[in-house]
């Protein structure tokens, strides 16, 4: 037994280096990743780095204020959230305020243009065929393709739907007025008049309302207005392209603006909305490297919006161009154009055409989020400049560092040498926090906000707290009259557990926080609870093996007066001794 308990004890000596090797492993590691990376100092947040803010308001419907409510405006909020995380914007904010507003905080260093689009674009997404395109000055220009997934003849018409030539030749090969860039006006109007008469069969989303044919003297009033307005559209200005279709409703033609791959812009005739945004049950950008046609987009359809959209494709795929294109339209822009040469009745569809990575992600983002229950106008945007947020930085810096300064002057009072062991402690666990912070703003978006700095600014209590737990168990111990050694390793048992259960109830009020709150509160919340983990790491593998190897160092172990474990200044009693009872002394009998 004696054997076992000292081998047990050689054992332990030497645990003490491989906990203190190990986590100076882990910070080089970690350090040596932070410059690898390229990212050596932490990403600000909007309140310390800058950025934009834009605040939204909710428009209804005339006669449709009800549609102003908690549910319809928490479904707004979580799609403007997908999309500006779609763009990959870390740190941005969407929550409402009051009842009819969202505020939407972009962080500096992001295309805040680009957000602004995606957010603010907030009218329904349509899918309407197309009656009549040509470019703002005239011609034909090429369109991206619509194919079914998956394909009956992989090497037939999808091949060719692919490419850009052949989406180039079905535009000039048609008899719409892009057809012929030097077509009279007379012929082209009499080309748009013929595609308009042609469009006569309802859409899927239509089937109630009479077709401009239908309609006789009226259809043809609405025609030759449509005409008129297509005539004198001017896409290439942007006061026109804000206001082209205004006021058309889902079940009429419209006229419209959109810009081609070639960056040109397009105006179009476009007949009633054959499929709305809310039947897409999802859309990704891929890179499709099979069959070589690069970025790609593909849709998936609900059950109901899967039976219209192969109704609308199987019309399209028997007229000519451009009339076999459909339009995807959203807040009043057409942002792609594609055309289809079979039915597409699987639910599924792909997009290709002259796609790189950002431009499929866009289109992705657009067709998974168009769809809002309201539309919203900007009221406000407002740009929070640097120099602010760096004043803020500053001056949580300054409270960070007096705090600091506090609680080493403290321990220096109070612990003396110990105090020592806890400064470096607390070194550590500052490196360690300021280099994963460091590495999590590229890898998950984290930004350094400042009720993230107050986090950080009180786990210098909570840390602290933990090395005073451990101190004041070992001076227990001394005061006992053990001697130093023995004192280290009977008093961390009980202060392992003291030190769990603070950190637990620490993490588990951040946890609750980061998941009840929103917005800047989450920042507090989430380097409250980063810290509370590091300082169980730093505890368990830097304090304790660091306490133990400095025991056997002769300025601790001797109690030396400064070291801050003098037994006499700790009032130490002498160690109990067990002493045996007197014999009671023999009892004789008289006789």
């Amino acid at each position: 037994m004696a054997a076992l308990k000292k081998g047990r004890n050689a054992s332990a000596t030497s645990k003490p280096w491989r906990s203190l090797a190990l986590i100076l492993i882990a910070i080089v590691a970690l350090t040596g990743g932070m410059f690898a990376s390229g990212h050596t100092t932490p990403r600000l947040g909007i309140d310390l780095a800058g950025g934009t803010s834009i605040t939204l308001a909710a428009v209804p419907e005339a006669g449709q204020e009800s549609a102003i409510n908690k549910t319809n405006m928490d479904t707004a909020v979580s799609i403007m959230e997908r999309r500006v995380n779609g763009l990959g914007v870390s740190e941005a904010e969407v929550q409402t305020q009051g009842d009819r507003n969202i505020i939407v905080n972009i962080p500096k260093g992001t295309n805040s243009k680009q957000a602004r689009e995606q957010v603010g674009t907030t009218a329904k997404l349509y899918f309407r065929p197309v009656i009549a395109t040509e470019l703002a000055g005239g011609g034909a220009a090429p369109q991206p393709s619509a194919t079914g997934e998956p394909s009956a003849d992989p090497s037939g018409d999808k091949a060719g739907d692919k490419a850009t030539d052949g989406a180039s030749q079905e535009a000039t090969d048609g008899s719409s007025a892009s057809a012929d860039p030097s077509a009279s006006a007379t012929t082209q109007g009499r080309a748009v008049t013929d595609a308009l008469k042609a469009d006569a069969s309802p859409s899927p989303s239509d089937k109630a309302s009479p077709s401009p044919s239908a309609t006789g003297g009226a259809a043809d009033d609405s025609d030759a207005k449509l005409q008129a307005e297509y005539a004198k559209l001017d896409c290439t200005k942007e006061s026109v392209r804000a206001t082209a279709g205004d006021g058309a409703k889902a079940t009429e033609s419209t006229v419209a603006c959109g810009q081609n791959s070639q960056g040109q812009w397009q105006k179009y005739i476009l007949g009633p909305a054959a499929v709305d945004g809310t039947d897409v049950d999802e859309a990704d950008a891929v890179l499709n490297t099979t069959s070589g046609a690069g970025w790609t987009v593909t849709m998936k359809f609900t059950g109901e919006g899967s039976k219209k959209f192969a109704d609308i494709t199987g019309q399209l795929a028997q007229k000519q161009s451009p009339q076999n294109q459909f339009a995807i339209v959203l807040d009043g822009e057409v942002v792609s154009d594609p055309y289809v040469r079979q039915a597409l009745t699987g639910g599924n569809a792909e997009i290709s055409g002259n796609f790189n990575q950002q431009s499929a992600q866009e289109l992705a983002n657009m067709l998974s989020y168009g769809a809002l229950p309201l539309t919203f106008r900007e009221d406000s945007v407002t740009t929070v400049t640097a120099a602010l947020g760096g004043e803020q930085l500053q001056a949580g810096l300054i409270a960070g560092a007096i705090g600091l300064a506090l609680v080493i002057l403290y321990l220096l009072f109070y612990y003396r040498g110990l105090s020592f062991i806890a400064i470096a402690s607390l070194m550590v666990s500052a490196a360690l926090t300021y280099v994963i912070m460091a590495l999590l703003g590229p890898t998950i978006g984290f930004a350094l906000n400042l009720p993230a700095v107050c986090g950080a600014i009180v786990a210098i209590g909570i840390t602290a707290d933990s090395f005073i737990v451990y101190f004041e168990r070992v001076r227990d111990e001394i005061r006992e009259g053990r001697s130093l050694r023995p004192s280290v390793e009977r008093a961390w048992p009980r202060a392992r557990r003291t030190i769990l259960v603070s950190d637990f109830v620490s993490f588990l009020a951040a946890a609750v926080l980061f998941v009840v709150t929103v917005g800047k509160v989450q920042g507090f919340a989430f380097t409250l609870g980063l810290t509370t983990v590091l300082d169980v790491v730093v505890v368990f593998l830097f304090t304790k093996p660091l306490l133990t190897l400095m025991a056997r160092r002769k300025f601790f172990a001797s109690g030396h007066k400064w070291s801050g474990l003098d037994p006499k200044a700790l009032g130490a009693k002498p160690p109990l001794r067990r002493t045996r009872r007197p014999s009671a002394p023999a009892q004789t009998k008289e006789a």
